[in-house]
């Protein structure tokens, strides 16, 4: 599940501000408006506040319908980056993430649950200077699941960029809840797509500068 390629970073630019806010959804979609993330400054960066230089790159996403899965494999194919599946260790099925259900897995775990994971840390994990963390929208939140993975890793000196996909609402704090939740590491802004937007998913990845 898990390869690891190391990715060179080779564009040295003048920092700019790239990466904006937006997600929320059922399963993959489940829907709520929030407000948007804030981004962290840091110094050095390259286009898209990443920073240049040498490091590998990761793509760390947990995806319930797939939809997610899809839109992380076309930012790991794009950047030449190592994908890592984030899998609960009782998968979510159709009837679990039915919202309209109040007594649904999705419904009865959202106050505080952390799932299970099959797998906390990707191999390779100190190696990793950025990662992309993709995750369905869940009431206006990252899926429960990045909770467990959020807690559960060292994120201390990556850069950590989120992305989502949802029906409609943006991204929204997400990201900004799980850089709580971890402890560490720089939480940039993120983005949000729709299922199946691979083209949109492949010009944002380029617009970073990193491809």
């Amino acid at each position: 599940m898990l390869t690891r390629r190391n990715l060179l970073h080779a564009a040295a630019m003048a920092a700019v501000t790239m990466l904006a806010g937006c997600s929320g959804a059922r399963g993959d979609d489940v829907d709520d408006a929030v407000t948007p993330d804030q981004t962290v400054p840091v110094e050095d960066t390259a286009v898209g506040g990443v920073p240049a230089g040498d490091g590998a790159v990761l793509v760390a996403y947990f995806s319930a319908t797939g939809n997610t899965e899809e839109i992380a494999s076309a930012v790991a194919e794009r950047l030449g980056a190592d994908a890592f599946a984030i899998e609960a260790a009782e998968p979510y099925t159709d009837a679990d993430l039915d919202y309209n259900d109040s007594s649904s897995r999705t419904s009865t775990e959202r106050a505080d649950a952390r799932p299970e994971l099959a797998q906390v840390t990707p191999d390779g994990w100190g190696d990793y200077q950025t990662v992309f963390l993709g995750y369905p929208i869940w009431w206006g939140e990252a899926a429960w699941p990045l909770r467990t993975f959020a807690e559960g890793n060292d994120f201390a000196g990556k850069i950590v960029v989120p992305f989502c996909t949802s029906a409609s609402s943006g991204i929204g704090d997400s990201g900004a809840a799980l850089a709580e939740l971890a402890g560490g590491g720089d939480w940039r802004d993120g983005e949000r797509f729709s299922a199946g937007a691979i083209d949109d998913a492949a010009a944002w990845v380029d617009g970073l500068g990193l491809a």
